[in-house]
């Protein structure tokens, strides 16, 4: 059976695998990390365990005018299971801001969920990624001899031309829901 709860300094080494092995089949593949980040704000940190394993994660910081979903993973082996909504239902109590916001790319999955539990969309930007493959040569820093890759943002209005000159280009979303 599966339980939510906070987070425990015991849960590192599953909690990471949960998030590594969720990000993995999604356009967030390479947004990987080593160690569970840190924050400097107020912060709830949950966790879906089954058989003391982490199958499930959602940390939501909090700002004074809002809160923001940092990250939400389910396990492969465990979405479409309803853990993102209990871990939202979870939270949700919690928070004492009107706002709840979240950030997502274009995985159909992620943001028909967002748009289920009550989040609406509320901005559009690009994340653009030069990669080596790319034609495309950006001006390096100074010392620099030439730039291979690079993660950079552009204004959703530009991305017809970003997805001419790059090979890598998503959709970020920003979605909103009022508490």
């Amino acid at each position: 059976m599966t339980e939510i709860r906070e987070y425990r300094a015991s849960d590192a080494d599953s909690w990471l695998r949960c998030r590594l092995l969720s990000f993995f089949g999604t356009e967030y593949y390479d947004d990987i990390v080593v160690r569970r980040p840190t924050f400097t704000r107020p912060v709830h940190q949950l966790v879906a365990v089954d058989d003391d394993t982490v199958v499930g994660l959602m940390d939501v910081e909090v700002f004074v005018d809002r809160a923001t979903i940092d990250v939400l993973a389910i396990h492969p082996d465990h979405q479409r299971t309803g853990l993102a909504t209990q871990l939202l239902e979870t939270v949700l109590p919690r928070l004492d801001v009107e706002v709840l916001d979240a950030w997502t790319r274009g995985d159909v999955g992620a943001n028909d969920w967002y748009r289920r539990s009550g989040f609406t969309e509320n901005f559009r930007y690009l994340h653009v990624y030069k990669s080596a493959e790319d034609a495309v040569d950006l001006a390096p820093p100074e010392g620099v001899d030439r730039v291979m890759s690079a993660f950079m943002q552009a204004p959703i209005s530009a991305e017809a031309a970003m997805r001419e000159r790059y090979s890598r280009v998503h959709v970020c979303r920003q979605y909103v829901r009022s508490l």
